[in-house]
């Protein structure tokens, strides 16, 4: 009686890990863009609330520089609004704000933490008026 061999001939796993690898180095490289867009949602959810911060703020002091007390606002500002992510221990968009008494601008700044320095759209930022801009990119890819 012949009895016929079981298992895989080595063409059939290397058939199989070529298209295995094919894959991977198709889906890596969207599953990296995918990670940065989720991650550039988050600065621009952080620049949108600290826009809102700043709104309260001009509110009640009829200015963006300083309270009216003559405190200067970036003393003020929370520190949560100051990072992206607000919570976790890495920080991918470090967050500025620059003012005069009638104007502020909010940026978020990549870091190099977690590759988020090699995404498209760069610097975000937004202003007093609600202007958006990106150093990189279109305002519609990155806003």
């Amino acid at each position: 009686m012949h009895t016929r061999p079981k298992g895989f001939t080595l063409i059939e796993l290397l058939i199989a890990v070529a298209i295995v690898g094919i894959l991977a180095a198709i889906a890596y490289p969207s599953y990296q863009d995918s990670v940065r867009k989720s991650r550039r949602a988050d600065a621009r959810a952080v620049l949108l609330e600290g826009t809102q911060w700043m709104q309260r703020f001009y509110t009640e002091n009829y200015r963006y520089d300083q309270n009216k007390a003559g405190t200067a606002v970036a003393g003020l500002f929370p520190t949560s609004l100051k990072r992206a992510p607000q919570d976790g221990t890495t920080q991918y968009y470090t967050i500025a704000l620059t003012t005069t008494r009638d104007t502020f601008t909010l940026t978020a700044t990549p870091t190099s933490s977690g590759g988020q320095n090699s995404d498209s759209c760069g610097n975000l930022a937004i202003t007093q008026s609600g202007a958006k801009s990106a150093t990189g990119g279109s305002i519609e890819q990155c806003w």
